[in-house]
């Protein structure tokens, strides 16, 4: 297993659900963190409560160098940009990129919705490949680069009709978490798809998940700290995680 070694990752979507849970367990790992959020100031709370006993020194012993809190929203290509350039100046590289913001708009087969469809494109596709083009140079240069990209069990199959667009971005970011891994096998860059099934956060207000009891954030984000520390020579493409039994799962 790679150790974290102080190795920086950046966790997209930090302020809330899964991501916020991602940003806890890495920092309890000895990860550097740089965290981006649409709202930064939802992270403050949970910063401050790492901190200064739970600072992590940075290179020369002396200067916190543990968290990084910068704005960032999926819908805005400038954000990637200024997030990932900031990223990289105060922590002089990028060692893992967690892309876990995301949004569900659903709509209806017979009852397309243009604009839904294009907001879920913007967020769950276009802004994971953004963020992985910028941050590539590093990845490639760390020599142990980690993509890991929130995918869904809708990345896997389609169960119902009530949300076929938010399958659709999601076989996407499979698609890009495969063409991720190919580009930088040599380079070290390794790259994982978690489809977890419906996790306990606001983006399921409203759906009804059925009895059973259902993933929770603090289970995927084990798996994430999981697959950062997972060795080179181990390629593990996709993580499925069900809550309950499919004749596929």
């Amino acid at each position: 297993m790679l150790a974290p070694d102080a190795r920086v990752v950046m966790v997209s979507g930090a302020g809330r659900g899964i991501g916020r849970a991602v940003a806890e367990r890495l920092h309890a790992d000895g990860f550097h963190l740089s965290l981006g959020a649409r709202r930064p100031e939802q992270l403050e709370d949970l910063v401050a409560s790492w901190s200064p006993a739970g600072a992590t020194r940075g290179p020369d012993g002396t200067e916190p160098a543990a968290v990084l809190c910068h704005r960032f929203d999926a819908a805005d290509p400038a954000s990637s940009e200024d997030w990932v350039a900031a990223t990289a100046e105060r922590f002089g590289g990028i060692d893992a990129l967690v892309n876990n913001a995301g949004v569900l708009a659903p709509f209806a087969v017979d009852a397309f919705d243009e604009e839904a469809l294009d907001t879920m494109w913007a967020v769950n596709v276009k802004a994971p490949a953004r963020l992985t083009s910028l941050a590539w140079p590093h990845l490639c240069r760390s020599g142990h680069g980690r993509v890991v990209n929130l995918a869904s069990l809708s990345a896997k199959r389609v169960r119902n009709g009530f949300a076929p667009g938010y399958a659709m971005t999601k076989h996407a970011l499979l698609a890009l978490t495969h063409a991720t891994r190919q580009a930088g096998w040599d380079h070290g860059v390794r790259a994982v798809a978690l489809c977890p099934s419906f996790v306990d956060t606001a983006m399921i207000a409203g759906v009804d998940p059925g009895p059973e009891p259902i993933v929770q954030p603090a289970d995927v984000a084990e798996l994430v700290s999981m697959a950062l520390c997972l060795p080179d020579h181990l390629s593990v493409p996709e993580i499925v995680v069900n809550c309950r039994r499919e004749d596929l799962f």
